[in-house]
């Protein structure tokens, strides 16, 4: 199937949104017809950088201090005439444009269109003195940090959505759906390497040196999405019948950077190996494809009695040729990766009430995930050689469930969850790289228990626990391209693992331990209150020193709505979470993490008198993260010395205070006027920033950014 029916590209222009005006205006005079238009302006204060966190997706970043308001909302009924038409336009004038169309004859079909753009600032400030930036071959030139030009990155996305809907009997319907984006800029990316390093014996031999690159990645791509469904009903049997692809484009392949033979490397010269590493190609995202076929549906085996199923096939390749892409070295006789994963779904589902204070449930999945990647050896340096990995994963995963109702008024749940996953045997010719050692399959078990109250005189709740654990099976070695090695015991001094190992967390035996509490209460016929809270707790075992040791978090919040009178009402909400977890880390580093995060909003709408609404609100966001560093005894001299100087990473916190005022003032019976404030401040203090790159690019984040915005806008209703 050619993507290319699927693929559209679309160019704005300011007559194309008045012909859109024009034509509205036109169907107004249609019988049953109203349409409402809105036009203004807004302007904001600052400097694009006071504006790179508020500006990021309402087209108000870089500098642009002012935007045009226009909003269309066209809607026609005719039940007579069989006619239903809805358009809707908002932002037309802006970055963030949308337009919508509905058509329908009720009962019968329904069209639907839209359109929309949104464009993304990069909210960092850039200074480099890189050429061609954003583009496919950008030029690296060493600068003076400082003295380079500023850079700003943004992306642009553009969509288009299409779908028609019609009912062929009152048993069988049909529908299909169009939709395509295309999406075009650059955004924050980068290169780094360093040597002597075992992927690059060649280049590097034994040579010394590092270099980290900012090169910006060149976007240009467009994802397309088809999607064709059969749909049938009757009293007891419904069941879907569907096709859906998706295709992927990308007009980059590689970047091709040009790095010259000398940076600034803390007066370090690089070595002519790291740079011919920094001068290769980079592969981008190659083009790809999926299509899946299922069939979904439930069936009532009895009164009380239901079961509901899905079964699906996937398929998704991967094969753009590897020299078209500007990409060489690949093994010999391989044109291109030939990436396929079939993915085979199955689901089950049971739903009963035998009796009317029981409820049961059981629930079924399994998934299977074929990597048939062919496999080759892409990565040969010297005696070293490896294929790539492939990584199927086979998953089952069931539920049960029991629910009885005590009385009208309290109800309780237990349930039993199983998850076990299997990936597959190991590539003996592969390797990993980052941690010491894999598992094939891990097993997951876990209960849960629900006490609920319903609604009753003034209030309702509910109090939820659960605990699960996982475990797997032994631990398998790797032997770099050799195959692998199952570890039987690991604390085996020779045939173990060692204590510094690194073993990934996803794949540790773990704890989990969950507590939830929820409450609705009416305190008095104008305030309601609902409260929230929530805490949990997990702790990995591995058989190393190293790694996730435990996490832990919690939540607990309360919204609010208090209605003075039939005029105004008051809303609010107050939340405050916390996220902790504490592992060890080579070299004796040990390190506790703990995030903060305090929300806070309250907010208030009201009509002054017949003519004049108002409404606000003022938020306020305080997030802070904490790392708390340690050593323990095998930690060397110098990491105690740098710990001692800096004191660890210093804390990581994040405020916002933003304030919305509206205040809307009707004319007469056909029109209005409306005014928008807002005043928003961020403060940022994170250590990440700012960043020198080898090149003497800076990157930076304006730590304090204070930003108002006000707009104006006058509504009409056409007669």
């Amino acid at each position: 199937m050619s993507t290319s029916v699927f693929s559209f590209h679309f160019r704005r222009s300011a007559v194309a949104v008045a012909a859109t005006a024009v034509c509205l205006t036109a169907l107004a005079q249609s019988a049953g017809a109203q349409t409402i238009i809105s036009v203004g302006a807004g302007a904001v204060s600052g400097s694009s950088a006071d504006r790179a966190l508020f500006g990021q997706y309402n087209g108000l970043g870089a500098d642009r201090n002012a935007v045009g308001i226009l909003g269309i909302d066209y809607s026609l009924r005719d039940q007579d005439a069989s006619k239903w038409l809805d358009i809707k336009g908002s932002d037309l004038l802006g970055h963030t444009r949308e337009l919508g169309l509905v058509w329908k004859d009720p009962g019968s079909w329904k069209l639907n269109a839209n359109y929309g753009e949104l464009v993304r600032y990069d909210p960092r400030t850039i200074n480099t003195g890189l050429v061609g930036a954003g583009s496919t071959t950008p030029q690296v030139v060493p600068i003076a940090e400082g003295t380079g030009n500023d850079l700003a990155l943004q992306t642009k996305r553009t969509s288009l959505g299409l779908g028609l809907t019609k009912i062929i009997s009152p048993a069988w319907q049909l529908a299909l759906d169009l939709k395509t984006e295309k999406k075009e800029g650059s955004r924050f990316f980068g290169v780094g390497m360093n040597c002597p390093s075992v992927i690059a014996l060649t280049e590097c031999g034994s040579n010394t040196g590092w270099a980290l690159l900012m090169l910006p990645e060149p976007i240009n791509a467009s994802t397309s999405q088809v999607e064709a469904r059969v749909n049938y009903a009757t009293a007891g049997l419904r069941f879907s019948l569907g096709y859906y692809g998706s295709f992927y484009r990308n007009n980059n392949t590689t970047l091709n950077p040009n790095v010259p033979g000398s940076l600034n490397i803390n007066s370090l010269v690089p070595n002519a190996g790291l740079i011919g590493i920094l001068n290769q190609p980079l592969a981008l995202a190659p083009d790809n494809q999926a299509h899946q076929f299922d069939l979904s549906g439930s069936y009532d085996l009895a009164p009380s009695t239901r079961a509901t199923f899905k079964i699906a096939r996937a398929i998704a390749t991967q094969s753009l040729n590897f020299l078209s892409a500007g990409l060489t070295g690949a093994p010999t006789g391989v044109t291109n990766l030939g990436g396929e994963v079939a993915t085979n779904l199955a689901k089950l589902s049971l739903t009963s009430r035998p009796m009317h204070q029981l409820s049961l449930l059981a629930d079924w999945r399994y998934e299977n995930k074929q990597d048939n990647t062919p496999t080759a050896y892409y990565n040969a340096e010297g005696p070293l050689l490896y294929t790539n990995q492939t990584f199927p994963n086979r998953k089952n995963k069931g539920k049960l469930q029991a629910s009885w109702q005590f009385d009208s008024v309290y109800r309780g749940t237990l349930g039993a969850d199983y998850e076990a996953i299997d990936r597959g045997v190991f590539n003996a010719t592969s390797a990993i790289a980052g941690v010491s050692a894999l598992r094939q399959e891990t097993t997951e078990t876990g209960v849960r228990a629900e006490v609920r109250r319903r609604l009753a005189d003034n209030a309702s709740g509910a109090v939820t626990v659960s605990s699960s654990r996982r475990t797997g099976s032994n631990w398998l070695r790797d032997n770099n391209g050799l195959g692998v090695t199952e570890v039987t015991d690991p604390t085996n001094p020779i045939l173990g693992l060692p204590t510094t190992a690194i073993l990934p967390p996803t794949l540790a035996d773990r704890k989990r331990n969950k507590v939830k509490l929820f409450a609705d209460w009416q305190a008095s016929e104008e305030l309601t209150l609902q409260f929230n809270a929530e805490g949990g707790k997990d702790q990995f075992s591995v058989p190393t020193a190293y790694g996730l040791q435990d996490s832990g978090m919690n939540l607990f919040s309360v919204d609010w709505t208090y209605t003075v009178s039939d005029n105004w009402g008051f809303n609010g909400y107050l939340s405050r979470g916390q996220q902790t977890v504490n592992q060890a880390l080579p070299a004796g580093y040990l390190m506790a993490f703990n995030d903060t995060s305090l929300n806070a909003s309250v907010g208030f709408t009201g009509k002054a008198n017949a003519k004049l609404e108002l409404g606000g609100n003022l938020l306020f966001v305080n997030d802070r993260s904490v790392f708390t560093q340690g050593l323990d005894a095998s930690a060397d001299a110098y990491s105690a010395m740098l710990l001692a100087t800096t004191g660890g990473l210093p804390d990581i916190v994040y405020r916002q205070t933003a304030l919305k005022l509206y205040g809307k003032y009707a004319l007469d019976k056909t029109s209005s006027v409306r005014v928008d404030l807002i005043h928003q401040r961020n403060s940022i203090n994170d250590w990440a920033w700012p960043f020198a790159y080898s090149d003497g690019t800076t990157v930076t984040q304006q730590p304090n950014q204070n930003v108002s915005f006000i707009g104006v806008s006058y509504s009409y209703q056409l007669p």
